[in-house]
């Protein structure tokens, strides 16, 4: 396929005068509209807008190449621009483009044209050939100067396949990817390549584009490689590269900033890469103007698609234990042991309350992961422990008094110590809460060590990984931990016990189900969550002592608004899966089966992945569901006697009907919620 054969007269302006960035992209998007390769109009001119979102294609040397790839494309094509005034684009040089090229790619196994598109790309990166275009006199001479070129310029494969490198001369290898995958790819590759030739050096370029890795590096051309260039904003297995001399950069260096890139490598003035982490991702640390919010949504989403299957399989391990003790006959008589009487329920029980207790803790991990590499791991995993596990309780240790073991008192920094890093009363467990905070936290902590530990020698690289960043990372993170966010969410959760029990005290039922339920869907799992159970089942409690029936309903309907608004999240999350699947990812969509079992078993815990994704819209639309089931149960007077068990409990509820129109109705808000408030899924 000729690059011809992609252009449209219709679809090419050698005389266009775009103002701003914007009303040049509106005129690319309608040029190509004119050619007819476009299904939906506004459909595509959203993709080429979200992919400028995350990072601009004013590649610089007066070049912009947006694009857009989707079902909304009927056939593949360019639409071209020549802005002889130039515009201000945010180009990465800062530069004004002049020339500018808009791709539509449909989103189809044939890749053909995506190969043509990066030849196109890469053409671009010659002075003459972009010259030639600004001077065309007409569309035909246009695309006459694209056809000679074409034809001259071998393809992208052809050209990269013909580098022989000889083991015996100091050559480069190098690996280039974007996101798309259809031009920057290519760009970096050409731009390499360049520099690489008038360095007077070899260089092997693996592209990783639309249609899979290209000129792939073998073993042997890494083990004899001088250095290995990364230029990549996606996905690069990155572990084959483990010992090597390494530079990694955005894709967009490879374009703008090639020459710097090969002379560092020939200087031989790169880390040495640890490896030891699979197939990772050397991804944009930096990325261009904006994104940064896209930046932060993939750092959380990493920790939260990794703490999925924890949640999963520990709560439906967990359901299935409450199951075993309802099929055995003890559901409306287990009390607090219920889920742990039979020896096979509390085996159930005991191993996926293991695997639900490491969900914080991974999470924190792996946002620290994706924000720092490998080094914030560790460093995330422990601030996830301290945020599931608070502060350690001073009363255990033997200085708990004051005074050590042989007499002496505690010295002045040590009575500090006492009085702010340990728990003395109240509760400093943070919950899954603390730990998106405890694994932001880490990733930034690792990433200031690495900066610091640029200007250490040479000779110390190999213990950064290993010992310098963990060592520092989990001192600074405990420290921030145990000091401050611990203790403050600890005090949040005392005045919301104490607010409880003043609403228990005043009778006021009906307030105290519409608040018991949301909390139970404001952290799903986390602190405030256990602030509204330990009410609940501290009610129980009282009531079983008490002799005051008027004070035993109290309790009774407290319990069943804790229940049902436990309850709540997961369905309600499930149902706007099913009913508004284009609000959710296909993971996402995915886990849906798997709330229905853990929010009919009270395991609030199945809604964490999509509140920990999607905070601002889902945390509010769970709350009010919650909320609302919890006020209705109030309402209509449901009781629960169960402190656990979710609908293998509803034999000891009162108004056994009326509890699930409660629960159906809540979930119902939360699910028309969802649908209402939340955008469609990338």
């Amino acid at each position: 396929m000729r690059i011809t054969e992609l252009l449209d007269k219709r679809s090419v302006d050698l005389n266009a005068a775009p103002k701003s960035k914007k009303e040049a992209m509106d005129m690319a998007v309608e040029l190509m509209a004119a050619s007819g390769k476009v299904k939906d109009l506004e459909a595509y001119r959203k993709l080429v807008y979200a992919r400028e979102e995350e990072s601009t294609t004013g590649v610089g040397e007066g070049i912009a190449i947006p694009h857009g790839k989707g079902d909304c494309i009927d056939k593949p094509g360019l639409a071209a621009m020549i802005i002889k005034d130039g515009v201000d684009y945010e180009a990465l040089d800062d530069e004004p483009v002049n020339i500018l090229f808009l791709i539509a790619a449909p989103d189809t196994k044939d890749n053909v044209h995506l190969d043509v598109m990066s030849k196109l790309s890469m053409m671009l990166m010659d002075e003459d050939f972009r010259a030639n275009l600004m001077n065309a006199k007409d569309v035909d001479e246009f695309l006459a100067v694209i056809d000679k070129a074409d034809e001259e310029k071998k393809s992208v494969d052809e050209g990269l396949a013909d580098v022989v490198i000889d083991a015996s001369e100091k050559y480069l290898v190098a690996v280039t990817s974007c996101p798309t995958g259809i031009a920057h790819t290519y760009m970096a590759a050409e731009g390499l390549d360049k520099a690489a030739a008038k360095a007077g050096v070899k260089i092997k370029i693996e592209t990783r584009g639309s249609s899979g890795a290209k000129n792939p590096l073998t073993a042997e051309d890494i083990k004899n490689a001088a250095c290995v260039i990364v230029t990549a904003d996606a996905k690069v297995p990155m572990d084959r590269f483990a010992g090597k001399k390494v530079i990694q950069r955005k894709v967009a260096d490879g374009i703008n900033k090639a020459d710097e890139l090969v002379a560092l490598a020939l200087a031989g003035d790169a880390p040495v890469y640890a490896g030891g982490s699979g197939e990772e991702a050397s991804e944009n640390k930096s990325s261009e103007k904006g994104g940064v919010g896209h930046k932060v949504y993939t750092w959380l989403m990493s920790g939260v698609s990794h703490m999925l299957p924890f949640v999963i399989g520990g709560g439906i391990l967990v359901a299935l234990a409450f199951l075993v003790d309802t099929i055995a006959g003890y559901g409306a008589t287990g009390g607090g042991d219920f889920g742990s009487i039979t020896p096979l329920a509390a085996f159930l029980k005991y191993v996926g309350g293991l695997a639900m207790g490491l969900m914080v803790p991974v999470l924190a991990g792996y946002i620290a992961y994706a924000i720092a590499d490998r080094p914030g791991l560790a460093v995330g995993f422990v601030g996830g422990i301290i945020a599931a596990s608070g502060n350690a309780v001073l009363a255990n240790f033997t200085f708990a008094e004051g005074v050590l073991m042989d007499g002496k008192a505690v010295g002045g920094f040590g009575q500090f110590l006492m009085k702010f890093a340990f728990q003395t009363e109240g509760n400093t467990v943070s919950g899954f809460l603390g730990g998106i905070v405890a694994g932001f936290l880490a990733g930034f902590i690792v990433l200031g060590l690495q900066k610091i530990g640029e200007k250490l020698p040479s000779a110390l690289d190999g213990l950064k990984p290993t010992l310098i960043y963990p060592l520092f990372g989990i001192l600074i993170e405990g420290i921030l931990m145990c000091f401050i966010f611990n203790p403050l969410i600890g005090l949040v959760n005392t005045g919301l016990a104490n607010a409880l029990i003043a609403l228990g005290n005043a009778n006021m039922v009906w307030l105290l189900g519409l608040i018991l339920g949301a909390m139970m869907a404001i952290d799903m799992g986390g602190p405030i969550n256990k602030a509204a159970y330990v009410f609940g089942t501290g009610m129980l409690a009282q009531a079983a002592l008490s002799t005051d029936p008027n004070f035993q309903t109290m309790a009774y309907i407290a319990m069943a608004a804790v229940m049902v608004g436990g309850m709540v999240p997961p369905i309600g999350i499930a149902l706007a899966c099913f009913i508004f699947p284009k609000k959710f990812t296909k993971a996402e969509r995915g886990s849906a089966v798997s709330n229905l079992v853990m929010g009919a078993s009270f395991i609030t815990e199945g809604a964490i992945p999509f509140a920990a994704a999607d905070p601002i819209r889902v945390i509010p639309a769970t709350m009010l569901g919650a909320g609302t089931a919890g006020l209705l149960a109030a309402l209509f007077k449901c009781t629960l006697m169960a402190p656990h068990g979710g609908v293998f409990v509803f034999a000891t509820v009162g108004h056994p009907l009326l509890y699930v129109v409660a629960w159906l109705a809540g979930s119902a808000v939360t699910c028309v919620l969802l649908g209402a408030l939340k955008k469609k899924a990338e």
